[in-house]
């Protein structure tokens, strides 16, 4: 096979899983999934001479996908971290994990999300062009990438890239999942 039949096989392989994002969003939208806060963290900082103290300032809802989140303008992004946003509590400095999560809880009720809500942050934009998604297969980052004209997922960066699934259906099971979730969940 040609590189250019590789190019076109690999531009068909991103507009096939694009307009399988379109219907991600149909699909989640008429079910109205349960849909998750996006945030961005703003890390303390000085301003007029006052310290704000660190805030996770919403910037949207998403749909939880396993290691993809999908907003409804078909925008996907990498799972980074999530915090419930709830009452954080005083310090006990029981150990670093515990009081960094107590930090991250305290700066959800800065940024005024609802006590209970899920919190996304730190989650990183998938672009979903040929060019990033070859290139997140040469340097093995990002949840989604382009491989012998298959957009595939890695659902770990443990997983080795020939143990990733095709992204469309990981796409299709985590839709179904999350339209209709199995009773009881």
């Amino acid at each position: 096979m040609s590189e250019a039949d590789v190019g076109k096989d690999d531009a068909l392989a991103v507009e096939e899983f694009r307009a399988a994002v379109e219907d991600a969003v149909a699909r989640l939208t008429e079910a109205s999934a349960r849909t998750e806060a996006l945030a961005v963290y703003e890390a303390r900082q000085r301003k007029l001479l006052i310290m704000r103290e660190p805030v996770l300032r919403p910037a949207g809802r998403v749909w939880r996908l396993g290691v993809l989140l999908l907003d409804a303008d078909g925008g996907l992004h990498a799972t980074g971290s999530v915090v419930r946003a709830t009452e954080p509590g005083r310090t006990q400095y029981v150990s670093v994990s515990a009081e960094t999560r107590r930090a991250y809880r305290a700066a959800a009720e800065r940024g005024h999300f609802r006590d209970g809500e899920t919190v996304d942050f730190d989650a990183d934009p998938v672009p979903l062009d040929v060019e990033t998604l070859r290139d997140a297969a040469r340097t093995g980052r990002g949840p989604l990438f382009l491989s012998d004209g298959v957009v595939r997922v890695r659902w770990s960066t443990a997983v080795a890239d020939t143990d990733a699934r095709d992204a469309l259906g990981y796409l299709a099971e985590r839709v179904e999942l999350l339209a209709h979730p199995p009773q009881g969940a």
